[in-house]
């Protein structure tokens, strides 16, 4: 027999009874029932309840054992009794009986419990990870990372692309945010980067001449951490091709990742990956207040300003006498009660607005009425003319912000949000995807008039070095990102492949042809020896996982995350160097600022 098991903890079945078998695992949880011991006995693959009597020469063994220390046991395997069947698990027919037992590793006191569903604080877990990734719900997130990935692969394979592995160690690019540095050893003074993302060398892969690339890539960012983002290192499929067009790459990466989806969603539904819609950046921020929208959610934003301009409501009127200024509604079909409005205008004011206005139409015995000092304000002319702009009727309100777009998109955003959950508008059992396109390249700081990349540099500009020569501020890259569900799962673009085009791009945002060059030297002079037109894209691994795993933190979807402050607890990251690592590297701590 096997030093260790003959069987994993999910094997055995009424197919088995009377065999001799080896099981080796963790003691989930011991229970006495009137002198018998029962070990729940778990492994990766599953549990078989295990017992001992007092008749068995292994029972004073079996006593001393508790929660999570590792055993191994061989028995004789019994059928339950019908009445004591556990239908819930693989093994639920059979039990085995105790005949030895080796302590293979003992457990000291615990400092969070495996079996059961405590809730710990994040710090104990992450100090703990080892225990807590012991946990049921913890084993069935990183087998699903693990499924998600392989199915990944398989699918990017089945589409003729090639995975191609890409330098850990390079310069330091900017990719929109912090570098990790790397002091070089042989060169003094210098540094190499953890790359933020592989860009340049899968732009560098096309003009070598592959077509088609991916890679499971990890990138390396010094990001202050979000609920659904990692502060220092993250997964991603990321790909590239040749001769090809925007929507070339929407037809490529969309059936894989809508088949990743429904292959895992679980019964919830997944959008068909033709129903995607394609939405503008500027049409996003208008109708959702994001350029990520969650499409479950059928509220869509309107601009309301006309009914407003020269209206008795002074606060709008007058604001609206403002350059760049409008007027936007957010429609709350079934929100016609003054006691949601209320709830409505104190969430704005925790977003550190004033408030936000609104109508809402009732029935008061003599037909439909609108109601609220927006409606009192403006007259019944206009509050039906907004009614009907809307779509809207009885039992429905409207809720209403104004100034500046960026200013209150944000808020709108999360208000609408906030509407279609309360309102029980929102579909949680679907996952909906939209593409968004059109992202400006440009966009002027509002202090200092200087214009620099509002996304990414990189891409090619919509009409050539054409577009290049008009205003700035209307130039469109050939750039998407794919939302989902409120999160941005892709990013991409068709690259910017022609060096000529590239300066002058840079050029409008104030880099010198000197600085590019020395900045992307290396992609600037491949792209003058015959560079394919390319683009590409990539997909989040973790924040999809997250999102298959029904999870509103990233962390519970990766094995080994920081906490909230870049630090790692169970192996005490980042800490201080060595004095003759540094002498080595030729470098000095100062020491932090007071």
């Amino acid at each position: 027999m096997h030093a260790y098991r003959s069987h994993t903890c999910a094997e055995l079945t009424a197919a088995d009874v009377g065999q001799t078998v080896r099981l080796s695992g963790w003691v989930n949880r011991v229970r006495d029932h009137g002198g018998i011991l029962f070990i729940d006995l778990r492994d990766h693959y599953g549990i078989t309840q295990v017992l001992c009597d007092p008749d068995s020469a292994a029972f004073a063994d079996v006593e001393k054992v508790r929660s999570e220390w590792c055993v191994r046991i061989d028995g004789e395997v019994k059928a339950r009794d019908p009445e004591l069947v556990n239908a819930k698990l693989p093994t639920g027919e059979v039990e085995v009986f105790i005949r030895e037992i080796e302590v293979l590793g003992a457990a000291k006191e615990l400092p969070l419990m495996v079996f059961g569903d405590q809730e710990y604080p994040e710090e104990t877990r992450l100090k703990y990870r080892y225990l807590d990734l012991r946990r049921e719900a913890m084993q069935e997130n990183m087998k699903l990372r693990s499924d998600v990935v392989a199915s990944m692969r398989k699918r990017m394979w089945d589409k003729a692309f090639r995975e191609y592995q890409t330098p850990i160690i390079t310069a330091s690019s900017p990719e929109g945010a912090r570098d990790f540095l790397v002091p070089s050893r042989l060169h003094p003074g210098k540094f190499y980067a953890l790359p933020q993302a592989p860009q340049q060398f899968k732009q560098l892969i096309m003009v070598s001449g592959y077509d088609k690339y991916f890679q499971i890539a990890p990138c390396f960012r010094d990001e202050d951490p979000r609920a659904d983002r990692s502060p220092t290192d993250f997964y991603q499929l990321d790909l590239e091709m040749s001769f090809v067009e925007q929507q070339d790459v929407f037809d490529t990466i969309a059936p894989v990742l809508a088949g990743v989806f429904e292959e895992f969603a679980g019964g919830r539904k997944v959008d068909a990956p033709d129903a995607w819609p394609q939405i503008s950046y500027r049409d996003a921020a208008l109708w959702y207040g994001t350029d990520k929208p969650d499409l479950r959610n059928p509220i869509k934003m309107q601009v309301v300003s006309d009914h407003f301009r020269d209206s008795g409501f002074a606060i709008f009127a007058k604001l609206l006498e403002q350059d760049g200024t409008e007027i936007r509604a957010i429609p709350a079909p079934g929100g016609g009660s003054r006691k949601f409005c209320d709830r409505m205008n104190a969430f704005a004011q925790k977003e550190g607005l004033p408030g936000m206005g609104y109508i809402f139409w009732r029935d008061q015995g003599a037909g439909l009425e609108a109601a609220g000092p927006l409606a009192k304000n403006i007259g019944p002319e206009r509050t039906e003319a907004i009614r009907q702009q809307l779509g809207l009727g009885l039992g429905d309100a409207a809720f209403f912000l104004g100034g500046k777009p960026k200013t209150f998109e944000g808020v709108a955003g999360k208000a609408r949000t906030v509407i279609g959950d309360e309102l029980g508008l929102t579909d949680k059992d679907r996952f909906a995807f939209a593409w968004i396109v059109d992202f400006p390249i440009y966009e002027k700081d509002a202090e200092t008039g200087k214009i620099d990349f509002e996304h990414n540099p990189f891409s090619m500009p919509q009409g050539g070095m054409d577009a290049l020569n008009g205003d700035p501020l209307d130039v469109l890259g050939y750039q998407y990102d794919l939302a989902c569900n409120g999160y941005e799962l892709v990013s991409g673009a068709i690259r910017n492949h022609k060096p000529e085009i590239m300066f002058k791009a840079f050029e409008l945002a104030g880099y010198g042809k000197d600085e590019v060059e020395k900045r992307f030297g290396g992609m600037v002079n491949a792209f003058q020896y015959g560079a394919p037109p390319h683009g590409g894209c990539a997909a989040g691994i973790d924040r999809i996982v997250m999102l298959l795993a029904d999870e509103a933190n990233i962390r519970e979807v990766i094995m080994f995350p920081m906490n909230q402050r870049a630090e790692d607890l169970m192996m005490d990251a980042p800490s201080e160097p060595l004095n003759e690592q540094l002498r080595e590297l030729r470098l000095r701590v100062l020491p932090p600022e007071s």
